[in-house]
């Protein structure tokens, strides 16, 4: 006779508010938040790293197919550079797109000090970072890697998140990563507790989430695979109220999924209109949005000691930004239901503005993307967020952006947002942020940072 079932509790209690007592905690038991930069420092220059441009003749085990023109890897993993075919009624294009159809690991690993969890935090090079090295997570590799497609050494401390204890794991959800750029890219976002001793070299070191929160203040410090990973951890909101309910929100979110006909399908790069191909970089013919170039790297410290790749440069760094109320004494963020070629979806939650403003220079004001100037314009007064972060540095070489979080108002936001936007609570943005493919890459960062950024303002 078998045993009888065992219920357990639909919710594990006490997750929220241990990650607000270690984001209220603004230093840790091991190292001080002033000494990060410079131990960060001290790895860019012991590694001794050098990335230099080169013509995709000089890539080493990376060719352009004879049939498709596409870029691929001799091993058939990693990565492939391919066309993309975008149609929707009042629009078409075509574009280069990183298709990496395996799911990677973005994991960080938990423990308590003094009873305040604390994250095991990396100093990883990335060639593409603006400044090589960045904080990152605990494990931060694609499939190839960490199965050494590559043949290189193993992934440190991956063996806690490919099996771990379902009582260990703080956060667990596949993430979206850039749609402009990437086909359909997932990462599982992890965060994973651990009691024993957990051996730990220079290159890594316990920071609580106060501390990190510190340095997301700092210009290229804390790497997109950490925020977005820190992003979707579940976060305490005393928010009873909101504009819209749980319910509306979601039914507005469906509506604008259901609403937009994208059709994208892969096709042969060699296909693609309007884009160039030189011996240096693929590229549009005028010039905008985005280059597809080659590096190579030496002297890495990484799993291998050196390689070559393709990787995408954007022309110019961007501005990412949300609008910013507070509407019966609740704050408020004005989110976009953004359509992007790559996504598995229709449209994700994106924030109020994002682009790369020299994209839309020619064009006429009433063109250029809704509230741009809001956030090009606003006083340093309303500016509650401040902060260049580059994305993704192991396949975007220099792609900076501003993130901004503005206060406005009804002037420039109203209330009742044109078609496509909505405002949403953090606590809401982040009960969606639990959950894949709701709230784009760019919005993440966003929100690991909004809690404290517009704490504490008035009513309007």
């Amino acid at each position: 006779m078998s045993a009888p079932a065992q219920l357990v509790l639909r919710a594990r209690a006490g997750i929220a508010e241990r990650l607000a007592l270690s984001a209220a905690t603004a230093e840790g038991a091991h190292t001080a938040t002033s000494e990060v930069p410079g131990w960060l420092d001290r790895h860019r220059q012991s590694g001794g790293t050098v990335v230099r441009r080169i013509p995709f003749a000089e890539l080493d085990h990376w060719s352009f197919a004879p049939d498709t023109g596409n870029l691929r890897h001799s091993s058939g993993r990693f990565f492939t550079i391919e066309g993309l075919h975008v149609v929707r009624p009042e629009a078409d294009w075509q574009q280069p797109i990183i298709v990496q159809p395996e799911i990677g690991i973005l994991g960080i690993l938990a423990k308590e000090f003094d009873g305040v969890l604390h994250f095991l935090m990396q100093a990883k090079m990335e060639p593409g970072n603006p400044n090589l090295v960045q904080l990152s997570p605990t494990v931060q590799a694609t499939r190839s890697n960490y199965t050494k497609a590559h043949g290189g050494t193993a992934v440190k401390y991956l063996e806690h998140f490919l099996a771990p204890q379902r009582d260990q794991v703080l956060t667990d959800v596949l993430q979206s990563e850039h749609g402009a750029w990437f086909y359909r890219k997932r990462n599982r976002n992890m965060i994973v507790e651990v009691d024993g001793d957990v051996p730990v070299d220079d290159a890594f070191c316990w920071l609580t989430l106060g501390q990190i929160l510190k340095l997301l203040r700092l210009d290229n410090v804390v790497n997109m695979d950490a925020r977005t990973v820190l992003a979707s951890a579940p976060a305490l909101r005393a928010e009873p109220k909101a504009l819209s309910s749980d319910p509306d929100l979601l039914a507005w979110f469906t509506g604008e999924r259901a609403r937009h006909d994208v059709r994208a399908r892969r096709m042969p790069l060699r296909a693609i209109n309007g884009w160039q191909t030189g011996e240096h970089s693929i590229s549009r013919v005028d010039g905008r949005f985005f280059r597809v170039v080659a590096v190579s790297v030496e002297g890495a410290g990484r799993e291998v000691g050196g390689w070559t790749q393709p990787i995408i440069e954007p022309v110019q760094p961007g501005i990412v930004g949300f609008a910013y109320r507070v509407f019966g004494g609740v704050p408020h963020v004005l989110a976009h239901a953004r359509v992007e070629g790559g996504f598995l979806d229709t449209v994700e939650l994106a924030p109020t503005v994002q682009c790369v403003p020299s994209n839309y220079a020619h064009l006429p004001a009433e063109d250029r993307p809704l509230f741009l100037d809001a956030m090009l314009n606003a006083s340093p007064d309303r500016i509650r967020y401040s902060t260049v972060h580059s994305e993704e540095g192991g396949r975007f070489l220099n792609a900076e952006s501003r993130y901004l979080i503005v206060e406005t108002d009804e002037t420039t936001t109203p209330t009742q947002p044109p078609p496509g936007y909505h405002w949403v609570t953090p606590g809401q943005l982040n009960w969606l942020a639990g959950h894949s493919r709701y709230v784009n890459v760019q919005a993440r960062t966003l929100l690991a940072v909004l809690s404290t950024a517009i704490g504490g303002r008035g009513a309007l």
